[in-house]
């Protein structure tokens, strides 16, 4: 940890309000900004090296005007031009980095679908990660963390808690479970089956929160406990959410619940909040 927050900077409008969300945070917490583009490395094909000093100028010009607009609000800010793949150079930075802020890559035109780059940085990133949508965070509040059980979902509510503490802000702790999986149609589960799930994932979910009283202990923490797909439950949760998290890596639980999947794949996770 070295108090840096890395942004990945474009020309692109998820990308600018990924900066400003990135500066206020490092204002008030008085960490170093890390502003950083990639442009990719050249092929070897005839005219590209035009192409390319002309993409290096531009880039440079774009991150010293970010990197004005952040130091002119107060924060300390450094710039950095990566060459390569953007997904393997921006893991690479999360490596040196406490946060790794990006815009969101949603499609411009509404639909659903996003690219694969914000997907699969989030999934390999070194460092907790914030995709910061089109519309930024502003006039929303409270933080709702993804739990699953697992080591690294531990790292996830630990990182929510200190966020949602240090904001003054609520924490919501969700957690999903699905009926075991048959390979025909069954509509009519038993209820009593049902019932223990539900009853045995709010106690999974209760252990998994049993330190945070100690550690926060003016923190307002609520639960939400459903079976369902764990996307749709954590969009619903998080609508108005400052800041929505979940776990970067897939688990399915073992031991006493092993046939209950209890969901956590990143994919899924990153839905639209704009």
């Amino acid at each position: 940890m070295n108090g840096a927050i890395a942004v990945g900077v474009t020309d692109a409008s998820g990308a600018r309000s990924a900066l400003q969300w990135a500066i206020e945070r490092a204002v008030a917490r008085r960490e170093r900004l890390m502003l950083v583009c990639v442009v990719g490395s050249a092929w070897g094909i005839g005219g590209e090296e035009p192409l390319i000093e002309g993409a290096m100028q531009k880039t440079r010009a774009l991150l010293e005007e970010a990197a004005a607009h952040a130091r002119a609000e107060g924060a300390d800010a450094e710039v950095s031009i990566e060459r390569g793949d953007p997904v393997t150079r921006l893991i690479d930075v999360s490596a040196r980095a406490d946060l790794l802020v990006l815009g969101s890559d949603f499609a411009r035109d509404g639909s659903p679908l996003r690219g694969v780059r914000g997907v699969r940085i989030a999934a390999g990133a070194r460092c907790p990660v914030v995709v910061v949508p089109d519309t930024g965070a502003q006039d929303r509040t409270g933080v709702v963390v993804g739990v699953d059980g697992s080591e690294v979902s531990e790292k996830a509510v630990a990182f929510a808690a200190a966020e949602a503490d240090r904001a003054g802000e609520a924490l919501t702790a969700v957690m999903t479970w699905s009926p075991v999986p048959v390979p025909f149609e069954l509509d009519d589960y038993p209820q009593d089956y049902l019932d223990r799930m539900q009853s045995l994932t709010t106690e999974d979910l209760a252990i998994s929160l049993a330190g945070l009283r100690q550690d926060y202990p003016d923190l307002a923490v609520s639960s939400v406990v459903e079976s369902g797909y764990p996307a749709a439950v954590l969009l619903r949760a998080s609508r108005s959410a400052r800041l929505p998290g979940r776990q970067r890596r897939s688990r399915h639980l073992e031991g006493k619940h092993r046939r209950a999947i209890r969901h956590g794949r990143h994919q899924r996770h990153l839905h639209r909040h704009d």
